[in-house]
């Protein structure tokens, strides 16, 4: 059992520059095909197996200083040999969370998706870069094939666009793409001489928005957060005062990021109202639309025009990245697995699970539902019991809030922690 360290060149010809062998083997392909064997082996029995047994435990939780001595962390001159790498790999996994676990409950995760695990899998195997034709034309088409249904579905006869690393991306993009819209000049320019712009997105809007102004320059001061009404949704008059209030400011209004499912509540703001109030003062109106012009770099070395092959399926220069990973085909395996209706089930089963859900909350002694859903968001208090005989007001609401803001940082002593439960968790094992 040899690391990779130990390898020789097995041919006689050694070619030597600065004492580097140049046509010696760089990897052991033997012991590395047996390692990919017995990985993928113990990823099948420790994590795809037991993906659905609830008698796993979510975490095996340990603090940071106790873990970083349980890893071995250390990166060493030599390598390790194969059944250290492999102690190495069932580490990761006892030690990592389970988020395909039934009773891991976060936000962002749905349980495990077989198709899509398969389809990373291979595009991790094949390393695939996103960004042309040449290097990458099934997942190319895979994409443009997606895209084009998506849009079918959103009920538009044409559009473009491109899978982005998450909505934080999107949405810079969507903000970048209104600024280079209102004031093209700037790609070349930068922005000295720009005035100052203005956006406006709801109150309950994305996190992402503050980060993104900051980000391309734009000042976090300059998002203007518009009212919402009781379920989370913008006020479409709030947002006409908002603008007239920035043109008054001297200020120049060009972005209205709306939500289509907003990140709390899960609320969906107005679209045809907000859409009317854009079109009068000539706003951009967030949609994920995509401008090849306004971040093309026409790198000739990747994005010749003299092809042998149509090179508008060359889209790595719409994308700030350029290189991207293949993120589409997890979909699109997903997609031909379950089909359309497949997909509508998932979301039928998602939404009917939120209505049991808050029937169940407005049958449980201690449990305060704070508003019937929109969506499958369910928002909702617990109330301990030294609380619940409590007039609601704003002692009891400070009491609450302390509560758990308590509970989230750990300072109370925790029921159930045998069995696996984070202690930064809130739940009813907290004890009174």
């Amino acid at each position: 059992d040899i690391g990779p360290q130990e390898m020789v060149p097995s041919r006689k010809n050694v070619v030597l520059v600065d004492g580097v062998i140049l046509n010696g083997p760089t990897i052991d392909a033997k012991a590395g095909e047996k390692f990919v064997e017995d990985a993928c082996r113990l990823i099948m029995e420790e994590v795809v197996l037991k993906a659905t047994d609830i008698n796993e435990k979510v975490c095996e939780w340990r603090p940071p200083e106790e873990l970083k001595r349980l890893l071995d962390l250390e990166l060493r001159d030599t390598g390790e040999p194969h059944h250290r790498l492999l102690e190495r790999c069932r580490d990761v996994i006892r030690y990592s969370v389970k988020t395909n676990h039934p009773r891991f409950f976060n936000q962002l995760y749905a349980g495990l998706d077989y198709y899509s695990l398969v389809a990373r899998f291979m595009t991790e195997a094949l390393n695939p870069s996103v960004y042309t034709y040449e290097v990458s034309p099934v997942f190319l088409l895979v994409e443009e094939a997606v895209l084009k249904k998506m849009i079918e579905f959103i009920g538009w006869k044409e559009g473009d666009g491109i899978f982005n690393p998450g909505g934080s991306v999107s949405n810079m993009y969507a903000m970048n793409l209104a600024r280079y819209k209102y004031c093209p000049g700037i790609k070349e320019k930068g922005l000295s001489g720009l005035p100052r712009l203005i956006l406006f997105t709801s109150a309950e809007c994305h996190y992402s928005m503050k980060k993104s102004a900051s980000f391309l320059g734009i000042g976090t001061e300059n998002v203007r957060f518009v009212e919402t009404d009781g379920r989370g949704k913008m006020i479409p008059e709030e947002l006409e005062k908002r603008v007239q209030e920035a043109k008054k400011e001297g200020a120049a209004p060009f972005l209205v990021c709306a939500t289509s499912g907003t990140t709390v509540l899960g609320a969906f703001d107005p679209l045809d109202e907000i859409a009317d109030v854009c079109e009068r003062h000539g706003l951009w109106l967030h949609v994920d639309d995509l401008l090849k012009r306004c971040y093309s770099a026409n790198a000739s070395y990747l994005f010749q025009q003299d092809k042998f092959y149509d090179v508008s399926y060359d889209t790595g220069d719409k994308s700030i990245q350029c290189s991207r990973r293949p993120d589409a085909f997890k979909f699109w395996m997903a997609w031909k697995a379950l089909g359309t209706l497949g997909l509508e089930e998932r979301v039928n089963r998602a939404l009917a699970l939120s209505r049991y859900l808050v029937e169940e909350i407005k049958k449980r002694e201690g449990f305060k539902l704070l508003l019937e859903p929109e969506y499958a968001n369910i928002c909702f208090w617990y109330i301990p019991p030294s609380l619940r005989q409590m007039e609601e007001g704003p002692e009891f609401w400070a009491k609450l809030h302390l509560l758990t803001h308590r509970c989230l940082v750990g300072e109370k002593p925790y029921k159930g922690r045998e069995r696996g439960y984070q202690p930064s968790v809130c739940d009813s094992r907290l004890e009174p």
